[in-house]
């Protein structure tokens, strides 16, 4: 049986980018079968040496997002290295006609200028902000409103997340778009200039999720729950060996198993008489959490973790143990996973990746090393 192309394979799209979301979204075009062209400065970008890095100084970081991909270096602030990409751009190959990159505003790759050599170009151009000023995932992410609910519900500052949440999303966003308008050019024939401010990307999911929609409608915004999950009832506890869990009781049948495995049925019964509760109902559970955690609590702390685990993998409850990044590798959890395999990245060593989370037919499409900066500089002119 012959095993079928990639879906984007017969793509070229031309990266000029560095930092997450850009990069990541020629990633994610990259692992689908597209040839993604990486070019940079002269010496790489501002994320060439970025952390974490290898015990001899070699970004795992930059790898990491250009596995892949190409790399052509040039000067891009003289006449001949725009004009390399400028036709790299434009060369009329077929499924080629696609820029990507985070650094707009320049006017020798804007949409108009290469849309005047190649009228189907397909341009994608990652913003920071909605009026097209400087903006990153921190940054953005502070004047959201997620790191004033972030953390213990005691702290009376704010918490940033660990998690670039947005420059992920917003990655992603830009592979679909680019995606969407090649599907259009197919049909159509007509290009693209796309603009995905990062801003953009968080608020349309703050909006979608309802943290935006929850002040203009009830006149008041969302409040910090600490490690308690927001209307339902989930959270983390501690075994008796100082393991700890997160649960989540989405269901009824969720919460009738907790109840049953930590022996406290006739305390909850008792507890909604008294409150005039009814913990079918995950309004009621969120509610009354604070007084539920306290009937669940000293049922952790008397047993141990492997007897926690025991008990949890008998039953419907949602859990997961907190373990570190160490203890996951460890675990042996990556050399089962068919999404991970084998690469040897020069410069870094030899470890599992991961390729592409989704599978087509069962196959977890996967990439070669990065290139390293400059590889496949054209050769100079005779």
């Amino acid at each position: 049986m012959t095993t079928p192309e990639k879906p984007l394979a017969g793509l070229r799209i031309v990266e000029v980018s560095s930092f997450v979301a850009s990069p990541l979204a020629g990633l994610t075009l990259s692992q689908l079968g597209a040839e993604v062209i990486r070019i940079d400065p002269v010496g790489g970008a501002a994320d060439v040496h970025r952390w974490p890095l290898t015990d001899s100084g070699e970004s795992i970081y930059w790898t990491g997002l250009n596995k892949g991909k190409r790399s052509i270096t040039a000067d891009l602030r003289s006449e001949a290295g725009q004009s390399l990409v400028q036709r790299l751009v434009s060369d009329p190959v077929a499924g080629g006609g696609i820029l990507l990159t985070n650094s707009a505003g320049r006017s020798w790759m804007s949409h108009e200028t290469l849309s005047a050599l190649r009228p189907d170009v397909i341009t994608c151009e990652i913003l920071g902000r909605t009026d097209g000023t400087p903006g990153v995932d921190y940054t953005v992410n502070a004047g959201l409103g997620f790191p004033m609910i972030t953390g213990p519900v005691t702290n009376s500052g704010t918490v940033n997340h660990v998690l670039p949440a947005w420059d992920m999303a917003c990655g992603l966003y830009a592979a679909l778009a680019i995606s969407a308008a090649v599907r259009r050019r197919e049909r159509s024939g007509i290009g693209a200039h796309i603009t995905l401010p990062l801003e953009d990307t968080a608020l349309s999911i703050a909006s979608t999720l309802g943290y935006l929609t929850e002040p203009q409608v009830n006149g008041r915004g969302r409040v910090g729950t600490g490690n308690d999950v927001y209307g339902t009832y989930g959270t983390d506890f501690v075994a008796a060996d100082g393991g700890r869990f997160m649960i989540v009781a989405l269901t009824p049948r969720h919460f009738r198993d907790l109840v049953a495995l930590t022996e406290v049925g006739d305390a909850i019964e008792a507890v909604e008489k008294a409150l005039g509760a009814d913990f079918r109902s995950e309004a009621d559970r969120f509610t009354h959490r604070a007084v539920l955690t306290a009937l669940f609590e000293p049922w952790f702390a008397r047993h141990s973790s492997a007897e926690v685990t025991a008990a949890l993998g008998g039953s419907s409850v949602l859990w997961e143990r907190y373990r570190s990044f160490e203890e996951v590798v460890a675990s042996g959890v990556l050399t089962t996973n068919p999404m991970f395999a084998e690469l040897d990245q020069p410069g870094i060593g030899t470890f599992l990746a991961a390729g592409h989370p989704a599978a087509f037919d069962g196959e977890h499409y996967v990439t070669g090393p990065a290139s390293e900066l400059g590889a496949d500089n054209p050769p100079p002119a005779p």
